[in-house]
């Protein structure tokens, strides 16, 4: 896919419902999205669609990922769309992220996925390193896109990711690498001391990487 592909594939247009809400269509694995950002709470960024999310919808659909039969949550999910898609996809997904975004997330779950896969998805409360135990290590997947860039949560978003994976988890990254955020520090130097991890996919001009990261086994 040429960077040229990438920058015409996801956006079809943006339209309004009112002066609080702007909804955009995506298209992405043959399935449009229609992703709502609600700006009558002050979210901040939450309310935003980051690129690394389109990146890594994108990647699934390059390396055709198939979350059928599969357990996955998304972490930090926002809007929801990579969870969304996940769901479309197969998968039985966990949307997780601060309680004050929830509204956003299930406004969009509801307007995407079909009422006979409504059973496949959940909208919950996690936040890193508090609600750990609400939460079980059994996922097939773990999926975030552009939630590294709060240097003093780190320890709480590894903390989570511990918690939440096992040696069969598949965790999968997308990440605006902002040095200045920390995030070359989080890959390189903090996400090896507890997980394998490789890029599998990256998006030079925008300096985005997607990795793909497995818990370590223990040594007993």
């Amino acid at each position: 896919m040429t960077a040229q592909q990438e920058q015409k594939m996801p956006i079809i247009f943006d339209y309004h419902f009112d002066q609080s809400r702007l909804t955009s269509r995506y298209e992405f694995c043959g399935y449009e999205l229609n992703i709502t950002r609600d700006f009558s709470k002050n979210l901040g960024i939450p309310a935003v669609i980051w690129e690394p999310g389109r990146v890594l919808c994108q990647f699934f659909e390059k390396e055709q990922i198939n979350f059928t039969g599969k357990k996955v949550i998304e972490l930090g999910a926002g809007t929801g769309m990579v969870g969304i898609l996940a769901i479309l996809l197969g998968g039985d997904v966990t949307l997780t992220d601060e309680p004050i975004v929830l509204s956003q997330i299930q406004y969009n779950v509801s307007n995407n996925i079909p009422a006979a896969s409504l059973h496949r998805s959940e909208v919950a409360a996690l936040s890193w390193g508090k609600d750990n135990d609400q939460f079980p290590s059994d996922y097939d997947y773990i999926l975030g896109s552009d939630i590294v860039y709060k240097s003093n949560e780190f320890h709480l978003l590894i903390n989570t990711l511990l918690h939440l994976s096992n040696p069969n988890t598949i965790i999968y990254f997308s990440t605006k690498m902002r040095r200045e955020m920390g995030a070359i520090t989080f890959h390189e130097n903090l996400i090896p001391q507890h997980f394998n991890s490789e890029i599998v996919h990256r998006v030079s001009e925008k300096d985005i990487n997607v990795y793909k990261i497995t818990k370590k086994c223990s040594i007993i």
